[in-house]
């Protein structure tokens, strides 16, 4: 029987192809809930958005470094430069992730939120390439201008960007006790935590392009 045709797209056939991955990021979604699983979100050659009331972080540093990753077509190598935040222990407030990907019926959105009541998120070893970066910040006896490899009120560079010529030990850096952002708005091309829990988690997927800002 033919697929039944609603605004140009075949639902069926729409279903077969998003239903085994929304799946899994409903799984893995369940798990960083109860706080089960280490985390790392990113989406080869995408950016992404993410927005937080409150972003309060013990142990904090600051180096950039180069995301690379496949074209959305697959035909090529992309590089982009990225300032990674680094927390040792986090707590986010109303936290909302956001990801809109091309496919052949249209655009593709997919809204994760968490932390939007009395519980915030939490997060150990926080990673966050950043692109871009719109806040309030407050930073407790900050030092500014130490080499990325020097840096140690943070959890240190992350695992493998040395190796892997993502960034340089000797790069420009700067460090915190502590750091506390509110009225986040940033664009992103990775998040890696080495524990990440989600209370009050919420993911939907929309047709067309619904971002957290």
């Amino acid at each position: 029987m033919e697929s039944q045709l609603r605004g140009g797209t075949r639902w069926k056939r729409f279903a077969v192809v998003m239903v085994p991955s929304v799946a899994a990021t409903a799984a893995i979604g369940v798990a960083l809930a109860q706080g089960a699983l280490a985390a790392s979100f990113s989406v080869s050659g995408q950016s992404f958005k993410v927005t937080a009331d409150r972003l309060e972080g013990q142990g904090f540093a600051q180096y950039g470094a180069i995301d690379s990753g496949k074209s959305l077509d697959g035909s090529k190598d992309e590089h982009h430069p990225v300032a990674v935040s680094a927390f040792r222990t986090a707590t986010i407030n109303n936290l909302c992730q956001s990801v809109v990907t091309p496919t052949p019926f249209g655009n593709v959105s997919l809204l994760l939120k968490a932390g939007g009541g009395r519980t915030p998120v939490e997060a150990e070893n926080l990673y966050i390439d950043v692109a871009d970066l719109k806040a309030d910040a407050t930073f407790k006896n900050i030092d500014i201008g130490v080499a990325a490899g020097a840096a140690s009120k943070g959890p240190g560079i992350k695992p493998g960007e040395v190796e892997q010529k993502k960034t340089s030990p000797f790069g420009f850096a700067q460090q915190a006790d502590s750091a506390t952002l509110t009225g986040v708005k940033q664009t992103a091309w990775a998040t890696t935590a080495g524990t990440f829990k989600l209370s009050g988690l919420s993911m939907s997927l929309a047709t067309g392009t619904k971002e957290c800002y």
